[in-house]
């Protein structure tokens, strides 16, 4: 089974993601990203290789990062601790320290056992599938052993924070006055960061989700549970709400009224309002195949095309990357603004939203209405075999019904999972009782026709 899964290596912190995994993946990948033509060239100028370093709040990732460091400078890596930071903050900082690579050390909004290594190459971008399987193929080869001088340092990286602040502030086209925004930092990395980002930004700040102890990361807070967020939301007065995940690559927002405001609708306030300011590339949008059909019908509305991706940011950044598009994203939340990071940016997706509300002076529920939400309705077919889901007639016979009789008015996706012998039946139609109607029965046929 392949070491790296969709977003690096992750797992049960000291079940199989130990201290030992770690040093021994932080070896290799001085091998493979610490060496090159490019490694070379600096090194004839007098530069030392250099690699970020960050974790989120959980407990385990003291151990984790120091083994990651550790590996790393036994590898003549010189190393920046910028300690707890976010996600997109270790990947930002990577390209403006100009830093050969990265490690984040976070399990995004999985819960506190668990850990994860996420590994970035020179400007902060995520590794492509090749190079991570050199790297996984590197641990079982010889490691760099320098001594005396071509040891790496470990140092701490004491301005990351206010380097990366300043970053987002000069994202934002205009200041946040006279919004009242209700924080929930998932007690994960954005926990510091965030509220002083929105204060400086003009915004009145009212925070929960921010007293991190290494264990309560993602518990019963973030963008991952919602109705705390709404809660206070609608207690305070506040004019929205804004949640992020443990590691704050995500974002979800709710209005005055503590209704949710999904990744979809984020995207399409954000991307109707770069388009009125010429900063929506090509007046496009890359969104994944479960955006909602809304997304689509709003954006083409206003003139804007919506290209589709996999399941997965890395699909959408791979898009954004190939066509030099200006804004990506899924439904969860991860947002990409390439003219301001390589990943998804909590931080920088709410600030910009916000702003949004500060400059247009409305709501956010007034804002959200461009778009039309449908209802959607997504079964997990479990114990099937998978990778007949898309060559049965029988299922395919459905699928084609189904789409038939809603023609226009909704949507059919049936998508096998890449790891497990599940397959995703998901149905949007205008009303949920036909779309779970449609996708209850579409189920039925996969259980039947595909059972192992």
């Amino acid at each position: 089974m392949p070491l790296f899964g969709t977003d690096g290596v992750r797992g049960l912190a000291n079940g199989p993601l130990t201290a030992d995994l770690a040093l021994s993946l932080a070896q290799a990948t001085a091998v493979v990203l610490g060496q090159g033509r490019t490694a070379d060239a600096r090194r004839a100028a007098g530069k030392r290789i250099t690699a970020v370093v960050a974790r989120d709040p959980r407990v385990s990732g003291e151990f984790l990062s120091a083994a990651v460091e550790a590996g790393l400078a036994s590898s003549g890596v010189d190393v920046l601790d910028a300690g707890v930071l976010p996600t997109p903050a270790a990947a930002f900082l990577i390209g403006d320290m100009d830093a050969d690579f990265g490690v984040m050390v976070s399990a995004s909004h999985n819960p506190a056992p668990d850990n994860g290594i996420k590994i970035f190459a020179r400007g902060g971008v995520k590794l492509p599938d090749l190079v991570e399987q050199r790297i996984e193929h590197a641990m079982a080869g010889p490691k760099l052993q320098p001594t005396g001088a071509a040891v790496g340092r470990i140092r701490r990286f004491a301005d990351a924070e206010d380097r990366y602040v300043v970053h987002l502030l000069g994202s934002l086209p205009n200041r946040l006055d006279g919004i009242h925004v209700v924080l929930d930092c998932a007690h994960g990395a954005a926990s510091g960061v965030s509220p002083e980002t929105f204060r400086d930004a003009g915004a009145r700040v009212t925070v929960i989700g921010a007293d991190p102890d290494g264990l309560n990361i993602n518990d019963g807070v973030g963008s991952t549970h919602l109705d705390s967020l709404a809660e206070h939301v609608v207690r305070v007065g506040a004019d929205v709400g804004i949640a992020h995940d443990g590691d704050a690559d995500r974002c979800l927002a709710v209005d005055a009224a503590g209704r949710i405001v999904d990744g979809d609708q984020i995207m399409a306030i954000i991307a109707v309002a770069m388009k009125a300011r010429g900063h929506l590339k090509d007046d496009t949008l890359v969104a994944t195949v479960m955006s909602n059909l809304g997304l689509h019908r709003a954006m083409a509305a206003q003139g804007i095309r919506v290209e589709q991706t996999a399941v997965g940011d890395r699909y959408v950044l791979e898009r954004m990357n190939e066509g030099g598009f200006s804004l990506g994203g899924e439904q969860s939340g991860h947002v990409i603004m390439s003219d301001f990071a390589t990943t998804g940016d909590g931080l920088l997706t709410g600030l910009h939203l916000v702003a949004e509300m500060a400059a247009q002076k409305k709501t956010l529920a007034e804002l959200a209405s461009i778009m039309t939400v449908y209802p959607q309705v997504l079964i997990n077919v479990k114990d099937v075999d998978r990778t007949r889901a898309n060559d049965d007639e029988g299922v395919s016979d459905a699928v084609a019904a189904a789409a038939a009789e809603l023609g226009d008015s909704g949507r059919v996706l049936l998508r096998p999972s890449g790891t497990e012998q599940l397959v995703r039946v998901m149905v949007e139609a205008t009303s949920s009782e036909d779309a779970q109607r449609h996708a209850e029965a579409l189920a039925a046929v996969v259980r039947e026709r595909l059972a192992l």
